[in-house]
């Protein structure tokens, strides 16, 4: 809102500068070399696993530090941004081209599903700020929970155990727990019965 006298920036005035974008306070968590060694290694060793060979990829996880539980199953596509920062429970399954954009830190449950073309985003930029700041915040995704088809999981985003997130939804707030949730924004729409 304008305040009395002031008058509305002319549209070609710089009022975004990225000049002067700084993100040197980041923490990757692991030295630059690092990184690159495990950006070398999902371009590589990735895609060119078979299918059925989840225990190797769950292997490079572990070993680029990831917490990854047993009977895990990852697609030859999927992506992670850094994989110190992502804990899978046990019996949970991540889809093709599901993305991992884990600047901060990703916890899946047990017995979770992340289907694919998925996109789960730990950071964003603060659009108030003229050098565009960057921003993280995790994103935590509880036992049984289900994320289908091609959603977006925002950064800060709490998933309750046993929800359900519909296909192309885009999650910008917590879900309670057993919840059937679609949309964009995503909101729960009834509860998950699951028969015994």
């Amino acid at each position: 809102m304008l305040e009395p006298g002031e008058s509305k920036p002319a549209l070609d005035e710089i009022l975004v500068d990225l000049r002067r974008y700084d993100q040197s306070w980041f923490d990757r968590g692991r030295p630059g070399w690092f990184v690159l060694l495990w950006w070398l290694v999902q371009a590589i060793a990735f895609p060119l696993t078979p299918h059925p060979v989840n225990s190797l990829r769950c292997s490079l996880l572990r070993l680029f530090g990831a917490k990854i539980g047993k009977g895990v199953i990852i697609r030859p596509t999927a992506r992670f941004t850094f994989p110190w920062k992502v804990e899978i429970g046990d019996y949970s399954w991540i889809g093709d081209d599901v993305v991992f954009y884990s600047l901060d830190q990703i916890r899946i449950g047990q017995h979770c599903v992340v289907s694919q073309k998925s996109y789960l985003c730990t950071g964003s930029h603060d659009i108030h700020d003229p050098t565009f700041n960057l921003i993280t915040s995790g994103i935590t995704i509880g036992n049984g929970a289900w994320i289908a088809t091609d959603c977006f999981i925002a950064p800060g985003v709490e998933i309750g155990a046993y929800s359900v997130i519909g296909a192309r939804s885009s999650v910008f707030g917590n879900i309670p727990p057993q919840q059937v949730c679609w949309g964009t924004p995503c909101r729960p729409h009834y509860q998950r019965e699951i028969k015994n």
